[in-house]
């Protein structure tokens, strides 16, 4: 394999495939350069297909199970009210760039998720969009938010508020995001002593969940009239633009590669179901009361006595049980643990949608898909529909459907093939369907001579022969 000295990854969240490699294909000429030089394609996300924990399975090459991060929100005990946000504290294994600097290489990393608060590393890290505000000690060292924001006085942590109507607001805070995340990550390039730079840009996100709608056809709130139809794939033109600014000095050398990724990727949402009146009206979930309106789950209002399980909202449904002996009132015997699973999930995966098709769920059990299971798993992770449909948490609707949103407007949901591409001018143009998360780190590893750690779920991309997961 080429003898590679320098290598970058540039993270785009939540970029969709089928938008870079067929719908705005035409559009996109430096990503169309870059693939006749690449190994391309799809990248099979973690389950849950979510920002936490993906990208940072991405920088272990771990499951979420062995991270122990089931998503943003996790459990920190068996309380019903101690929920926790998943920082860069809870990253308990060696990421890419600790092995990196036990080697002597020194890295540069911007805004890669789960990066707040600042560790220490061999190099300049500047923390993720989990940071509070520009007034947090958001940097490492200390002295390199200073000069950060000297050089980019318009720097931004994320686009607060992105469920919104305001849609003219919200794409010139996506822009103007993205500018300086862009500007950012040229001013570190050039000003620091890297061997490996990654930099995670948010703002794909931020636009499918935002303007979906109003350019995808198959999209059940699809506006063909709309003056925002052009609003996606206008980005995705900025976005191939802006890369190959920022690019361009690196590509053409044998002695850098360069990995473009997404975490998950982005497709219609079709609607959302309420997965906590499905569970009142199967008799697992008793509340204490009925709601005289809608309102969002609460522990307080649930009647734990009479209760077997409730679920979260989000992109994917978690749902708990309420165990006898872990939970404080818990009700389930944990030998009827088992059989109790196995109905929930049989169930789970009949539900019809509201044209009374089967929507296909799927109903994973951490312990059938983790290769351990650190933290407090979910006891059931639900994608509905394949992730077409969102979880819905409220309570007091009294129905099972919407093509709304309960925490504000959105148009897409993730979807569980992400976007790679690695490039190299060695490399010829290559095609490659459903890879794992998992091979990333150790294709960095590899490219600067670094033997893997044993515990790696992944190889490398640079392997003549490559496995799907």
């Amino acid at each position: 394999m080429p003898q590679i000295k320098k290598f970058i990854i540039i993270g785009l969240d939540c970029l969709a495939p089928q938008l870079v490699n067929s719908r705005f294909v035409n559009q996109l000429d430096f990503f169309n350069k870059l693939k006749q030089s690449s190994r391309y394609g799809t990248l099979r996300s973690t389950i849950p297909a979510i920002t936490v924990p993906a990208w940072m399975t991405m920088m272990t090459s771990q499951d979420p199970g062995q991270l122990g991060i089931y998503g943003f929100r996790n459990r920190g005990s068996y309380d019903y009210n101690d929920q926790v946000i998943a920082n860069s504290t809870f990253i308990k294994k060696p990421l890419l760039w600790d092995i990196l600097g036990e080697a002597g290489l020194k890295s540069t990393i911007l805004n890669v998720p789960q990066t707040y608060p600042p560790k220490p590393i061999k190099g300049n890290l500047v923390g993720c969009f989990l940071t509070p505000d520009l007034n947090s000690d958001f940097t490492y060292p200390k002295e390199l938010k200073k000069e950060l924001l000297l050089a980019v006085p318009d720097y931004q942590i994320d686009v607060n508020n992105f469920r919104t109507q305001d849609k003219e607001w919200l794409i010139k805070e996506i822009y103007k995001m993205t500018k300086a995340r862009f500007k950012a990550a040229k001013f570190l390039l050039e000003s620091k002593e890297w061997d490996f730079f990654m930099a995670v840009f948010m703002g794909p996100d931020r636009l499918h969940h935002g303007f979906w709608k109003y350019f995808d056809e198959e999209h059940p709130l699809y506006k063909p009239d709309s003056i925002l139809k052009n609003v996606v794939e206008k980005y995705y033109i900025s976005l191939d633009k802006n890369l190959e600014e920022l690019l361009n000095p690196y590509i053409d050398n044998e002695e850098i590669a360069i990995f473009i990724v997404s975490d998950h990727g982005a497709k219609a949402m079709k609607g959302g179901f309420y997965i906590n009146e499905w569970l009142m009206q199967e008799g697992y979930l008793k509340l204490i009361e009925t709601p005289k309106k809608a309102l969002k789950i609460s522990h307080d209002i649930i009647d734990w006595d009479n209760t077997y399980c409730y679920g979260e909202g989000g992109y994917y449904s978690r749902i708990f049980l309420n165990i006898a002996g872990r939970e404080p009132r818990g009700i389930i015997k944990e030998n009827q643990k088992k059989d109790f699973l196995e109905e929930l999930k049989k169930k789970l995966e009949a539900i019809l949608d509201d044209n009374g098709i089967c929507m296909n769920n799927k109903a994973y059990l951490p312990d059938e898909i983790y290769h351990e299971t650190n933290g407090i798993p979910p006891d059931i992770i639900l994608y509905l529909g394949d992730l077409s449909w969102r979880s819905q948490g409220t309570v007091g609707t009294s129905r099972l459907y919407t093509h709304e949103n309960d925490t504000g407007p959105d148009d897409a949901n993730h979807a569980q093939d992400g976007f790679f591409l690695l490039y190299h001018p060695g490399i010829g143009e290559n095609w490659l369907d459903h890879q794992a998360i998992y091979h990333i780190a150790p294709t960095v590893l590899e490219a600067f001579g670094i033997k893997k750690p044993n515990h790696y779920l992944g190889t490398s991309f640079w392997k003549s022969s490559f496995y799907e997961e």
